[in-house]
């Protein structure tokens, strides 16, 4: 018997996605596209599309939280964590408060148990600063 090895298909798109990806840490296929059209004109929003589902299926990026729109937001972290995301600009953070806060929530809730990562909502340092020149 005859065993292959089945390659997986790794395009210089694929490639450009996870490092630009590394440098943005999380971005949406519209986000990465804007910044791959500098080197790659003819790059499509479909295959942005389609090599950002490859990717992620194969664990090579991880999908963070949902942008404010409902866009999908990829995330260059794949290793299990948490995030904070700000109400007023959108950004998104990685954190790691999961083991802190996580038996803190589950006392108050009872015989409730926290499976998942927790994404936090708040007002980040620099829409502080600005709402406070503001006033």
């Amino acid at each position: 018997m005859i065993v292959t090895e089945t390659k997986e298909r790794q395009t210089k798109y694929c490639l450009a996605i996870e490092d630009t990806l590394k440098v943005m840490g999380h971005a949406t296929n519209v986000e990465l596209l804007r910044s791959l059209r500098a080197t790659y004109p003819e790059l499509s929003a479909t295959t942005v599309h389609r090599a950002t589902a490859r990717l992620a299926s194969r664990g090579k990026i991880a999908i963070a939280p949902l942008t404010r729109d409902g866009s999908i937001r990829y995330d260059s972290t794949t290793t299990p964590h948490d995030h904070f995301q700000c109400v007023s600009c959108g950004t998104l953070r990685d954190t790691d408060v999961k083991d802190k806060i996580t038996p803190i929530l589950e006392c108050s809730m009872g015989d409730c148990s926290i499976s998942g990562r927790l994404t936090i909502s708040g007002v980040c340092k620099q829409c502080n600063v600005k709402n406070k020149e503001s006033v």
